[in-house]
């Protein structure tokens, strides 16, 4: 039950997506230079400067358009110190700095002519007023990574990659098993000796490169074509049950009243025989959601699976592993690792609870 809250929990981060992140810029990339690799907890001032209105005309999406791929900014933000002050037509500010790097050195005051931030504050009529509202405070939760973005977001987005890759991989592995180990079962003969040698030299190659070569085959990296390799790598093991489960069931009295009916082979199969296999799938399906999510993770953090900008929790273990040594490499590189550990113990918790739930032979009461 544990397992499949934290699923749940994960899931509906997932759904919501940008809808609920501190940082709604498309991939959570909104990068802030000066605050490149800051510890959890940074709390700063954030200046908003508009953009030009072509720019800000662009930026207006609605409630749909911003779940699916985010906010793109209508604003120029920088990071400043908490003290400025105001004139009749000027606001002065001084650019944030990090006092843990070691000896803070002075940094200028930098002047902001406020009719360049009345675009946001139009009802403001006040130097103070005008300030106070081109001026937020922003906590970073979880830190920055080395870009400057907000580790948090990154994070929370990591998990719709993540889910829609082990999605994607379970209902291509499911549909193209199902078929080829239904038709391997139940035909048999020389159909059946074919198939399972195709089972066999599939499963023989080791999973991360047959991925590989399916992306090179398809000439491409990116999001879409992990789903897909990952996918395609994933089917034997269904098969296989498959096969197994239909060897038995197809010799049963039900499937013989059925051919002396004169049931199609097909209605035979779809409707009488595999939904008698229906737990073994599901503990099948839940022990490859788990995989699917590794071996994504595994892909991207060597670079030949999700391309950056996107927030894989695979590529952001690399970045972080790339800084390791550093005061910011420990937390970079244990928080995406632990959430990848966390959900892949997720799914194998709940594929065990499956699995005892589908056992004929697990005590009841």
């Amino acid at each position: 039950m544990l397992g499949l809250g934290f699923i749940v929990l994960c899931t509906l981060v997932a759904v919501l997506g940008y809808w609920v992140l501190p940082d709604n810029s498309p991939n959570a990339n909104n990068s802030l230079v000066a605050l490149q690799k800051q510890a959890p907890g940074l709390q700063v001032n954030i200046l908003r400067i508009p953009l030009p209105d072509s720019a800000r005309s662009a930026a207006q999406v609605g409630m749909l358009g911003l779940w699916w791929s985010g906010q793109p900014l209508a604003f120029r933000e920088v990071p400043i110190e908490a003290n400025y002050r105001t004139t009749t037509d000027s606001l002065f500010v001084r650019p944030f700095r990090s006092y843990h790097t070691g000896r803070a050195t002075p940094v200028a005051e930098q002047g902001i002519a406020l009719a360049s931030l009345t675009k946001q504050t139009p009802t403001a009529n006040t130097p103070q007023a005008i300030a106070e509202q081109a001026i937020s405070s922003r906590t970073y939760w979880l830190g920055t990574d080395k870009a400057g973005r907000d580790e948090l977001s990154r994070l929370l987005l990591g998990t719709r990659i993540s889910l829609g890759i082990g999605l994607v991989a379970v209902l291509i592995s499911v549909v193209l098993g199902m078929a080829i180990g239904a038709v391997a079962g139940y035909v048999g003969g020389w159909v059946d000796s074919l198939l399972l040698g195709l089972m066999t030299v599939v499963w023989s190659i080791p999973g991360i490169m047959l991925v590989i070569a399916i992306s090179l085959a398809l000439d491409s990296k990116g999001v879409w074509t992990s789903f897909v390799a990952v996918g395609l790598t994933m089917w034997v093991d269904v098969a296989r049950v498959v096969r197994g489960q239909m060897l038995s069931l197809r010799e049963k009295t039900f499937v013989e009243a059925g051919r002396v009916l004169g049931l199609p082979q097909s209605r035979l199969i779809w409707r009488h025989l595999l939904p008698n296999m229906t737990g073994p799938l599901i503990v099948l399906a839940t022990s490859n959601f788990a995989a699917a999510i590794l071996l994504e993770a595994g892909l991207s953090f060597l670079g030949l699976g999700v391309q950056p900008p996107a927030p894989s929790w695979g590529l952001m273990v690399n970045e972080g592993f790339q800084l390791l040594g550093t005061e910011a490499g420990l937390w970079l590189t244990l928080l995406p690792g632990l959430a990848i550990s966390l959900l892949v113990l997720s799914f194998n918790l709940l594929g065990n609870g499956l699995r005892d739930a589908y056992d004929p032979k697990t005590p009841v009461g």
